[in-house]
């Protein structure tokens, strides 16, 4: 991959230069080095397995990866995610969200357990050396925070190094009851670049220029970014607001009046949390000039 320099400096440090947001070189290997090795939003669980016993296939960042995997909740409420490919031939194993009792394939019948361990295979009971580790459904890392799912191809990120910082600010919140709320959610096709649309968000600067109905509740003066190993933290301080977060006594900024904390989580994932509830916005590359940008509204109060 090609390299950019970024001063330290932040007073001599500039923007990416064009050619990086140009370069389809570029966004193929980052497919691999970026989006491969970091974790990726999936949803709240309530939503997605809302009983024990229960499937949901989906494909991972549909149009850039592409990679086909199914969220399965046993009868313990354990959740896994693997890979929703048939060890045999290759076939789609779970087409359709619903209860199940097992994964099967429709192709030539092989049967898997709900941890994705191999069951059973017609016609292969005088096999040798069969059934091996590599007829099991590949079983993927899966993290939880609150209600919220996260998975990812190989991440090398330390996801408790994320969940840490976020609940070292918005830990006082009971996530578990925040409510998915649709008709508040939607999703956008922008043309341009995946991480020039991160840019924008990373930078306040534009704030009182074109958000004029929040320009009127933050004091802009006192906005302030925090950086962490795998994001950053972007404070949105009330300027007379009436709305603000009941901050608990051992709040790092307890005290404060704060109208939205806005995470960033590398590379694509935005946590907006304001005193009614959370704005999740995912960024999803579609090609190197087009992304969606999805909206996923929780309420809370």
């Amino acid at each position: 991959m090609s390299t950019y320099f970024v001063n330290p400096d932040i007073t001599r440090a500039e923007t990416l230069p064009a050619s990086f947001y140009h370069d389809q070189n570029q966004y193929e290997k980052m497919k691999e080095s970026v989006f491969a090795k970091s974790w990726q939003w999936l949803g709240d669980s309530p939503s997605l397995l809302p009983l024990d016993g229960f499937a949901h296939p989906f494909s991972f960042l549909e149009n850039h990866l592409t990679e086909p995997m199914v969220l399965v909740r046993n009868n313990n409420s354990e959740i896994t995610c693997l890979s929703n490919v048939c060890t045999h031939r290759g076939n789609i194993v779970s087409h359709h969200p619903g209860k199940i009792n097992g994964l099967s394939c429709m192709y030539h019948g092989r049967r898997w357990n709900m941890d994705g361990t191999f069951k059973h295979m017609p016609e292969f009971k005088e096999a040798k050396d069969f059934p091996r580790p590599c007829d099991d459904l590949h079983r993927f890392d899966l993290q939880e925070w609150g209600p919220f799912l996260f998975t990812g191809l190989e991440p090398e990120i330390d996801f408790s190094v994320i969940k840490d910082y976020l609940n070292q600010w918005i830990g006082f919140l009971p996530l578990n009851e925040f409510k998915l709320d649709t008709s508040k959610s939607r999703d956008y096709l922008i043309n341009c670049h995946w991480a020039l649309y991160c840019d924008n968000y990373l930078e306040g600067f534009h704030i009182p220029f074109v958000h004029p109905d929040l320009n009127a509740v933050l004091d802009y003066d006192a906005y302030t970014t925090e950086l962490f190993d795998y994001g950053t933290l972007q404070i949105g301080y009330a300027d007379g607001a009436e709305e603000v977060f009941v901050l608990p006594d051992d709040h790092p900024i307890a005290g404060s009046e704060v109208a939205a904390f806005y995470f960033w989580v590398f590379p694509n994932m935005m946590f907006n949390f304001y005193p009614w509830g959370l704005s999740v916005n995912i960024v999803k590359p579609l090609s190197i000039s087009k992304t969606k940008v999805s909206f996923i509204t929780y309420m809370y109060d």
